[in-house]
């Protein structure tokens, strides 16, 4: 199969999410796709580049909040402020793809799109490039969905799961997926792990704009009618802006994987020969930060007796630790968070208190 034209190509990348797991740090105005986790430039600015070799700038459109726009069009000056497209009112993924798709399929009904989460780390770019290519091909076909399984090194609890068949008929090394799961115990896990076929879901995906437009049709009919009612106001005239806030928001809210990823016949899984990370939580940024020689993973200075395995994130203020293990500590000037990393996940139950409390400045 021929290579699907650059311009042909699109890159959705999905940046409304508001990352409580990485309070104090991520804030309402400033969530996790904003912060510089992994280097000197934010989580958004680095998927920009990573796809920056594959389409033409203008054909990269990024859908996320409305407060968040400001914060976007800052990391990415790079951008055309036309192709940030903001939601007034988070729906969840399929809502946020569909009108992705929809704004695709106005430029090219069978452009073909990669749509990608803004706040993934990804190692090896050449590898990367490589792996979407070969995705590009196989979803030039109508009606095939693709998606990239990310081999497990372990049985994590905390991933959905891909179970793969026999090699997708256009071979490429792809597989036909035969179902999807939501994250297992760890006994089930583990069983995945032992069956060998299985790989974590890495919510990476692509499609062309009319296939997965008919696939919310047939799987999300609600959805796709509010979708086609907010794009019919447009084509009658009416300010863009004045159709999606009075349509949008009372759209379906659902997963895209829930929607229609687990419905759809037509789904290959791309093998990913790239490293991968979705760094959910402070723990998981501990793995991928320098250490020290007893493990101590910072972003910052640290002082270390008799210590190992903690994380410190500041900006700005030495860290001490004595005699602990497996702490994360976290400043950002007007808060600091103190918590085992094994319990990293529940720094969202943090949130929440403050909500309770009434304490919106640290929101």
């Amino acid at each position: 199969m021929a290579e699907v034209a650059p311009k042909r190509r699109y890159v959705v990348i999905m940046a409304g999410g508001v990352g409580t797991r990485f309070w104090p740090w991520s804030r309402q105005e400033r969530p996790k796709q904003l912060l510089k986790l992994c280097g000197d430039t934010t989580m958004l600015a680095d998927t920009v580049a990573r796809v920056s070799r594959l389409v033409p700038t203008e054909n990269i459109l990024i859908v996320t909040g409305t407060a968040l726009r400001k914060g976007v069009l800052e990391a990415v000056p790079e951008l055309p402020a036309a192709n940030v497209y903001c939601e007034p009112l988070g729906r969840n993924t399929a809502a946020c793809v569909g009108w992705a798709a929809m704004e695709v399929a106005h430029r090219d009904p069978t452009g073909v799109m990669v749509v990608l989460p803004a706040d993934h780390v990804v190692d090896g770019r050449s590898s990367f490039e490589s792996d979407v290519r070969k995705a590009l091909r196989l979803a030039e076909a109508p009606g095939v969905l693709v998606t990239f399984g990310i081999k497990p090194d372990s049985p994590s609890t905390g991933y959905g799961y891909i179970r793969a068949g026999a090699e997708w008929k256009e071979g490429r090394g792809a597989r036909k997926v035969l179902s999807f799961h939501e994250k297992p115990s760890l006994s089930r896990a583990k069983s995945f792990i032992r069956r060998g076929n299985f790989y974590w879901n890495s919510g990476m995906f692509v499609w062309r704009a009319d296939s997965i437009l008919a696939e919310l049709r047939s799987h999300l009919p609600r959805l796709a009618a509010g979708l086609e009612a907010m794009e019919a106001k447009r084509r009658r005239g009416r300010v863009p802006r004045a159709a999606i806030d009075s349509v949008y928001p009372r759209l379906q809210s659902i997963s895209i994987d829930h929607g229609v990823m687990e419905k759809a016949k037509r789904v290959a899984v791309v093998p990913a020969s790239f490293g991968w990370s979705d760094i959910g939580t402070w723990d998981a940024v501990g793995e991928v930060w320098p250490k020290d020689r007893t493990g101590n993973a910072s972003h910052g200075v640290v002082i270390s007796v008799d210590s190992s395995g903690n994380l410190a994130a500041t900006e700005g203020k030495p860290v001490a630790f004595v005699g602990v293990e497996g702490l994360a500590v976290v400043d950002s000037g007007d808060a600091l968070l103190v918590c085992s990393r094994e319990r990293s996940q529940d720094v969202r139950e943090v949130v929440e208190e403050l909500k309770k409390r009434g304490l919106t400045g640290l929101l």
